[in-house]
């Protein structure tokens, strides 16, 4: 137990700098693409889900560990760098973090945020150049959004959700059925929203900023969708010609329903702890974990919704993992900064 606890000890500077607690969401964001492309690719999909690069081809196990390397090792890049150029803010307002405490030194810090950027391109490479590609664009897009975009509501909100539903098609950029990755995208920047004036971060959201978010959203979702119905579906009737539908007919009529119960549960569960424990920084972060946990829940929900049995399972087996290990390391840092004692 001692040992455990001195590596525990050892180890939790670089695991709070990374987050990873919540980094499973962005793995079954990943997770979801390749499944779904696998499937709906396949001869039993009807092989409207074309892909690109070596979906189809490798072993799944492969794409499956490389694809979990390309979202932790971005994920962790982007919170990592995240602490790096905050750190003199967080000097003054949460000097408990990794590197103002001491815990940890800038040249490590910065040698993390190089060698998880590393670990995100390997990972990419499974995937092919496309992803690659991608993954270079998706970590500019994070250092720009942490250089200054997060200074700026109006414009910070908008390019946290496309940083994560440009993550998530790192596999497949052609993806047809584009609505999960609206969804992200629209949870990733109400989430963000709602942690942002829950949490009375500065700069405060104005009416303004608010009103340029709604319309950020709207364009992008727009372009989102559009590309899909450009994309078009393969109908059973058609002979194979590409035709535009914004809901392709391969995709199960019903399917819509789970992610949508997800969605509405979650504005009630944020609801109710807001109403709980009123404005601060504990609703925040509570919204902001269950947030995280919700993108894995859509994924398993469109799964399930179309019938992808043995890929729902894959999924739902990494979000019970997931949970369970965010609830295990949190318990395990609380008794790192509070160790229980034996009273006398």
């Amino acid at each position: 137990m001692l040992g455990m606890r001195r590596l525990l000890i050892r180890v939790s500077p670089a695991l709070q700098l990374t987050r990873v607690t919540t980094a499973f969401a962005a793995v079954a964001n990943v997770w979801f693409v390749i499944l779904w492309t696998r499937a709906m690719g396949s001869a039993a999909g009807g092989g409207v889900e074309p892909g690109i690069g070596s979906v189809h081809t490798a072993p799944l196990w492969v794409l499956l560990a490389g694809g979990a390397a390309n979202a932790l090792g971005l994920f962790a890049y982007a919170t990592a760098l995240n602490d790096v150029l905050d750190w003199r803010r967080d000097q003054a307002l949460r000097p408990g973090r990794p590197l103002p405490s001491g815990r940890m030194s800038m040249e490590t810090a910065v040698t993390l945020v190089v060698v998880t950027l590393g670990v995100a391109v390997l990972g990419a490479t499974v995937l092919g150049i496309a992803a690659v590609v991608l993954t270079m664009l998706v970590a500019g897009a994070i250092l720009a959004f942490n250089g200054a975009g997060r200074f700026v509501p109006a414009v910070g909100l908008v390019m946290l959700g496309l940083i994560y539903a440009g993550q998530m098609v790192v596999p497949n950029l052609n993806l047809r059925f584009v609505w999960p990755v609206w969804l992200v995208m629209t949870h990733a920047l109400g989430v963000a929203a709602m942690v942002h004036v829950v949490g009375r971060k500065v700069p405060t959201v104005s009416g303004r900023a608010a009103a340029a978010s709604v319309a950020g959203w709207a364009f992008w979702s727009v372009v989102i969708l559009g590309f899909g119905y450009a994309r078009g579906g393969v109908g059973s009737g058609d002979g194979g010609v590409l035709r535009g539908d914004l809901w392709p007919d391969w995709i199960r009529p019903w399917a819509w329903v789970g992610p949508t119960a997800l969605a509405g549960l979650f504005a009630l569960l944020c609801w109710r702890r807001v109403h709980t424990l009123g404005p601060g920084t504990r609703a925040a972060d509570k919204i902001a974990r269950y947030g995280a946990l919700w993108l894995a829940l859509y994924a398993c929900a469109w799964l399930v919704g179309q019938r992808l049995w043995p890929e729902a399972a894959i999924l739902g087996g990494l979000t019970l993992a997931g949970f369970l290990g965010m609830t295990i390391l949190r318990e395990a840092f609380a008794l790192i900064e509070h160790p229980v004692e034996y009273r006398r």
